[in-house]
């Protein structure tokens, strides 16, 4: 399993595919504020980011997939309260 709970943490390893995102996503909701752990995670399938970029969960680690970590994380960790970051000018 590439999505899962353990304890504190939504840990994703390995290949996270698409069947994933809805995972993701329910463990998220389910769990207001619970940080994602993805050190372990090797490839991230867009709906995954998506879910990622909408509900903005604490992240632990650096991805193990280079092109999340150099261009996904940098979304995830930027602030939401600006204007800028809601998209108005």
């Amino acid at each position: 399993m590439s999505v899962r709970r353990d304890g504190d943490l939504i840990r994703l390893e390995g290949p996270c595919p698409v069947e994933e995102a809805e995972t993701l996503a329910a463990l998220l909701l389910a769990h207001p504020g619970i940080a994602v752990e993805w050190s372990g995670c090797t490839g991230l399938h867009t709906a995954v980011v998506q879910v990622l970029l909408r509900l903005r969960p604490p992240i632990h680690g650096l991805c193990g997939d280079a092109f999340a970590a150099r261009w996904i994380a940098p979304l995830l960790n930027a602030s939401t309260d600006g204007p800028s970051a809601q998209g108005e000018a």
